[in-house]
């Protein structure tokens, strides 16, 4: 019999930690990390917003791209939320971006507790250079990926589930573990399958705290 986890992740008691330039200033590599990516505009402070049921944990901006930190958030103990610089739409000069691609390439490659990336695309706009970049970084240091298709609301059933499809079809050429599935902040699409993933990847920490009785095969 596998291995069952009983403890429950409450994802409402995520809180703030810390802000780092970049990984020299993040706290120990213990643990496990899930870390969230995207372009600027593609949501990601809503989704964290939303998964947490939290107005404000993450700030969103009337301007994408102002987030130039790498941001640690608690989940519960052991298990904490990366959410990382948004890339690819900032009005900023080429040599902070270069910078920003620096540290998310250093980041994915070279944080070892990092066991999930979530990688957030506007569903109208799916899969640009950078999109595939951060999933092919990701699946070449095995690392498992969850892309997002934010912002489904903003097309019909029709067209959001041939996009989906799509998309799907398409990540088939990375190899590797990567899901596809649509998500939408303000209405709460997607938001329980991307719980379930993220239960998945924070499993061996939540095991670790569970008192060895609770934790036994049958």
């Amino acid at each position: 019999m596998e291995l069952t986890v009983s403890a429950k992740i409450h994802y409402q008691n995520t809180h703030f930690i810390t802000s780092a330039p970049d990984i020299r200033h993040l706290p120990e590599d213990e643990g496990i990390e899930v870390a969230f990516a995207g372009r600027s505009n593609a949501g990601k402070s809503s989704a964290l917003n939303r998964l947490t049921n939290q107005r404000s944990l993450a700030k969103t901006s009337k301007t994408p791209g102002r987030t130039q930190l790498i941001n640690l958030f608690k989940v519960d103990e052991n298990c904490h939320i990366v959410d990382l610089p948004g890339y690819g739409f900032a009005q900023v000069p080429l040599e902070l971006k270069k910078k920003w691609q620096k540290s998310l390439g250093e980041y994915l490659q070279k944080r070892e507790c990092l066991k999930g990336l979530v990688v957030l695309m506007d569903i109208r706009h799916p899969m640009k250079d950078l999109d595939q970049q951060m999933v092919y970084w990701a699946v070449d240091s095995g690392i498992p990926v969850q892309v997002l298709l934010t912002k489904a609301d903003k097309l019909k059933s029709g067209a959001r589930k041939a996009t989906l499809l799509k998309v799907r079809e398409n990540s088939l050429a990375f190899g590797g573990d990567v899901k596809v599935d649509v998500f939408s902040s303000l209405k709460g699409i997607g938001v329980d399958q991307l719980r379930a993933r993220l239960d998945t990847w924070f499993a061996p920490a939540m095991e670790q705290d569970l008192p060895s009785d609770e934790t036994e095969t049958n």
